[in-house]
């Protein structure tokens, strides 16, 4: 089930930088998207990431899994938590403002409570889920823009492969906490890279060719900005807050990350959100505070579990 536990003033830090760090990661991947193709790019995210979490791995002395079943999670859960959103969001990005794709990239929260009541018996769609939910796809609607859902152009097909990706997240939360969750997160993290970076490899060098370093120095900036900071460091941070603050506090986080990246796309790259973006933000953001439970429901439109369907 989301856990839910009172929040640390040092918890609230390590949100707001977090949250920081994954704002940032959008603008440094369009960055780098200036001069190297998708695949390439996540590549780079993934590879460098590994090499980062097996060096934490080996100076904390943790032991490795030996077992056949468990480097096969982890190559599912690279495909599914790395090379398809990650993918999928770069190729967005090329398509869409930064800020748009970080709005949408909120979703991932929405599609994590809905699988998770698909795959587990104790994730039940409360009320406050279900209105959650709810009010998250609305906002995703007004984020969108009814142009967007009555035409099917190169910028709605982009903004459904951001959706795409969060889906994709969604799925790699239920594979980790039915195959992975009794490892220590370090070697969950650096396992899931290695997966990714053993499908990536071939597939980067088949579809975009020969991998080029001779970069210009803003492209390995944010090359290094988002596989060492934005990957590596961010799941490092992540899995500590996530013992000091729980999963449902967490979610939080997701409310950060949107005002970094839309700030940094409007000041760096000169981006512009149509007002109904905004809209959809705010909307999305009020489903993730009552599926948080920061936002109480009226007693009236709380249901009685004892009488809820079986």
């Amino acid at each position: 089930m989301v856990e839910q536990k009172n929040i640390s003033g040092r918890a609230w830090v390590e949100m707001g930088l977090l949250g920081v760090i994954w704002g940032a990661s959008f603008l440094s991947i369009r960055l780098a998207l200036n001069e190297i193709p998708v695949l390439t790019l996540v590549l780079h995210r993934v590879g460098w990431a590994m090499l980062v979490l097996w060096g934490v791995v080996l100076l904390m002395r943790l032991p490795l899994p030996r077992d056949i079943r468990t480097w096969w999670a982890f190559l599912v859960m690279g495909v599914v938590n790395n090379v398809i959103p990650f993918a999928l969001l770069a190729w967005g990005q090329l398509h869409i403002e930064t800020g748009l794709a970080s709005i949408l990239n909120g979703t991932t929260a929405i599609f994590g409570i809905i699988l998770a009541a698909i795959f587990f018996a104790d994730e039940r769609l409360t009320a406050n889920r279900v209105i959650g939910v709810l009010l998250g796809f609305v906002g995703v609607a007004f984020a969108l823009g009814i142009e967007s859902l009555a035409s099917f152009d190169l910028r709605s097909i982009a903004q459904l492969a951001v959706l795409g990706a969060t889906l994709s997240y969604g799925l790699a939360s239920c594979w980790a906490r039915a195959r992975l969750s009794h490892l220590p997160p370090q070697i969950a993290a650096a396992g899931m890279l290695t997966g990714s970076t053993v499908v990536l490899l071939p597939l980067a060098l088949i579809f975009d060719g020969p991998i080029q370093f001779s970069l210009m120095p803003v492209t390995w900036g944010a090359i290094a900005y988002y596989s060492l900071l934005g990957t590596a460091g961010a799941f490092l941070l992540y899995y500590r807050i996530l013992g000091m603050a729980g999963s449902g506090n967490l979610m939080l986080v997701t409310l950060i990350v949107p005002p970094i990246a839309i700030v940094l796309g409007a000041v760096v790259l000169g981006e512009e959100l149509r007002p109904s973006a905004y809209v959809g933000f705010a909307i999305l953001a009020l489903g993730l505070l009552i599926l948080n439970n920061t936002l109480k429901l009226p007693r009236m439109l709380k249901i009685d579990p004892t009488n809820a369907p079986k």
